[in-house]
Formats: C-alpha cells, sequence, structure tokens
C-alpha cells in the first residue's frame, strides 16, 4: 500500500486520474492503523481487508468530498454513503480516494489522460477510474454506467470493466444521472480482484461451480455497423481467437431498429438527466458544462407521454434482447466503436454499450489485444438478467482465450 500511495503521488500530477486530495497518505494509514486495530487477528480478518479501492466521484464517502466533476457548490451535493460503499468498508476495503468523472457521469470530460497515449481520451464518464487501473494505481476501481461509462473506458485503458444486472446493487448514496439505466460496477486489473470484489459486495452472490465454455451470440447487421472498420476487422481476429479456444460462437439477427433504439435511450436520458437535477438547475446554470446544460433542457422539452411511452417500449425491447439470447449464453461484440479516439474533448461514442445497458443486462468488458500503434481494444459479454455470477465465472477463461494463454 505504501508504494501504491507513492506511484499516486508521482503519476497523478502526470495522469489526473484522482481528484486532488491534501495529505491522502495520512488519512489512508490512518484507515490503515484502524482495520488492524478492529481485526487485530489475521484468521478472522475480512475477504478484503486491506484491499485498496478508487471510487469514482459520484459515490458519497465519508470524510471526503462529492463534487461529480462540476462547479456546483460542494453543500449542493453532499449526502450519506450507500449500499457499495458500505459493504467495501464493512469488508475491510480501503478507499484510495475519488477519481476523475465527466461532468455529473455524462458527456463533459474531465482533466484525465489515457495512460496508454496521453493524448487519446481515457473514455469515461468513469475515466479516472478506468485510467487508475490501467495505470497501476489501483488494483479496482469503483466506476457507474448509464449507456457505456464502465466497459467503453474500460477498453479504452486496457482493463476489465464489470456491470452487474441493473439494480443488483443499490445506487442509494450516488448522484443520480438518469435512474432508469443508472448501473454501479467495477474496473479491475484481473479477474481475481473482480471475484473477491463481487463475492463481498453484491447481494446474495452465488458464484456458479464449474461450467463448460459458454455459447456466444454475435448481433450482426446494423448494430455493428456503427463501428469503425478497424474494429470490425479486430473483432473477426477476436471472434477466430474465441473459437481456436473453443468458444462456440453463431450470429442471431438482432437490432434491426438501432437508431430507434439509440433514440430512445437519448430520450429517457435527457428526460431524467433534467429531473435529476432540477433541484439545482435554474440556480446556478451557468455553472454547467455548455454540454451538460443543453442535455438537461433538451430533457426539459420531452412530454412526459412520449416519455412514458419511451419507457414502455424500453421494457418490450428488453424482452425481445433477452428472448434472442435463447440457445446462447452471452452476446459478444466490440466494447466500443473502436479504440481510444485522439483528443480530450470527448469521452468516445457509447454505442456500442447502449442496447445492452438499455436492457439492463449484466456486461463483462475484456482487454482484447491492441491496435497496430498500441492502443488497447476491448471485447464485451452481456448475459441475461441475474446471471452475474455466471459471466464472471467465465472472466478467466475468456481472458487467456483472448491473449493466447488458452
Amino acid at each position: 500500500m505504501i508504494d501504491l500511495l507513492a506511484r499516486i503521488e508521482a503519476e497523478n500530477p502526470r495522469l489526473r486520474a484522482y481528484v486532488d486530495e491534501p495529505d491522502r497518505s495520512s488519512r489512508v494509514r490512518r484507515a490503515l492503523d484502524e482495520l488492524a486495530r478492529r481485526w487485530p487477528d489475521p484468521a478472522n480478518r475480512p475477504p478484503l481487508y486491506g484491499l485498496p479501492v478508487a471510487v469514482k466521484d459520484v459515490f458519497h464517502v465519508a470524510g471526503l468530498p462529492t463534487r461529480a466533476g462540476s462547479r456546483l457548490p460542494a453543500e449542493l451535493i453532499t449526502g450519506r454513503p450507500g449500499p457499495l460503499i458500505t459493504s467495501l468498508l464493512d469488508a475491510g476495503a480501503v478507499v484510495l480516494g475519488k477519481t476523475v468523472t465527466a461532468e455529473f457521469a455524462y458527456l463533459a470530460p474531465g482533466e484525465t489522460l489515457n495512460p496508454h497515449r496521453l493524448e487519446h481520451t481515457p473514455g469515461g464518464s468513469s475515466s479516472g477510474s478506468a485510467a487508475a487501473v490501467g495505470a497501476g494505481l489501483a488494483p479496482i476501481a469503483l466506476g457507474t454506467q448509464t449507456v457505456g461509462s464502465v466497459i467503453r473506458p474500460a477498453a479504452y485503458c486496457g482493463v476489465l470493466g464489470f456491470k452487474p444486472t441493473f439494480a443488483r446493487i443499490g445506487t442509494d448514496g450516488v448522484i443520480a444521472n438518469a435512474p432508469t439505466f443508472d448501473t454501479v460496477g467495477f474496473l479491475a486489473a484481473d479477474p481475481e480482484v473482480l471475484h473477491r470484489v463481487a463475492a463481498a459486495t453484491v447481494p446474495g452472490w452465488q458464484p456458479d461451480g464449474p461450467t463448460g465454455l459458454p455459447t456466444l451470440a454475435v448481433p450482426r447487421g446494423a448494430y455493428l455497423a456503427q463501428a469503425e472498420p478497424a474494429a470490425l476487422t479486430a473483432f473477426e481476429r477476436q471472434l477466430a481467437c474465441l473459437r481456436e479456444a473453443g468458444y462456440r460462437i453463431r450470429d442471431v439477427d438482432l437490432f434491426a431498429d438501432i437508431e430507434q433504439v439509440n433514440e430512445r435511450n437519448f430520450m429517457i436520458n435527457g428526460y431524467e438527466l433534467a429531473g435529476s437535477h432540477e433541484a439545482w438547475f435554474d440556480d446556478h446554470s451557468e455553472l454547467y458544462d455548455p454540454r451538460t446544460a443543453a442535455a438537461i433542457r433538451y430533457g426539459r422539452t420531452v412530454d412526459r407521454r412520449d416519455y412514458e411511452a419511451a419507457l414502455r417500449d424500453r421494457t418490450a425491447f428488453a424482452d425481445t434482447v433477452v428472448d434472442a439470447l435463447a440457445g446462447s449464453d452471452a452476446y459478444v461484440a466490440p466494447a466500443a466503436t473502436g479504440p481510444a479516439p485522439h483528443g480530450l474533448d470527448t469521452t468516445g461514442s457509447p454505442l456500442m454499450n447502449l442496447p445492452w445497458t438499455q436492457a439492463r443486462l449484466p456486461v463483462l468488458g475484456v482487454p482484447a489485444g491492441r491496435t497496430e500503434d498500441g492502443l488497447p481494444l476491448g471485447l464485451q459479454f452481456a448475459a441475461a438478467p441475474g446471471r452475474d455470477e455466471a459471466l464472471l465465472g467465465w472472466a478467466d477463461g475468456l481472458c487467456a482465450a483472448l491473449s493466447g494463454r488458452s
């Protein structure tokens, strides 16, 4: 832990993954001392004893301010920690600090750089969390996903991402974006730490026993056509690696109406974002990034009847996505439309993540090689709701197959 704190002190001024914190080292050392006093007997220590965890700055944590990447007065957005933070601390984890987020977990980027190429975006909105793990400044970090904010930055920064089934972990104690979609998740350096943290924090977690290789479904057509040509070429190579490792892969017809799916997501997100900021926006609109402000203003124009119709359509859509998975265990698709884009004025496109989040599926993001110029690529695997344990149980094998270790 001491070495990790030293690396953060040395690297964070350049990478800007963590929110600045005066005397971080002293706070963390006090937390470690308190752990030792609370559990002096190593035989009785909890499962995450001493595990350092980075926390996206939309989660409330006692003793650390929540700013959510915004310029709003801090006293407006204070709150009590929610169930995930409580579970982590009860299991013995130690909070390394808050990580930078896009403003209110939406589109306006924070200051974080991509650890693999500083002039490229780390993704978002969980940008600091992904970069911290990707740079070795945390073994695991908390993120949130409303469209693609865990899986996409995980892919851009070359780490694992895991978004549980919607509402599997409560979002109390998290600044809301769009409650219909908001899901807490994890970004991690390896499957082992993901397994440990999920087992300790996800309610009712029951790891699956040994199973065979999952059958994977590829959603061909208009959805995949949203990815860049180079990403699609890489995707076919990645599928070949999986086939060589023994995975059965089948094509399915899905998302012929992807434009309507995307538009529905935009409407619901905008309407709910406006609601989430109703208490703040009129008095502080000048403090919002123009992109966030524009989304809130758009959301205020959405008729409630149209919003409610979109919610009904979302439910029917989710049923269709689950039904189309019959005969397969998980969907497989590129985790992003391509590698991390050059420039820091965008967090990249979430379109490859959008349908799985809209359907509220659990999703696992896995590193899947690099481009010729060294930027990370990722694959995502989406299972049926409630199959979180099975999905995470496949992580070791999928990582091995995609890294050539199978």
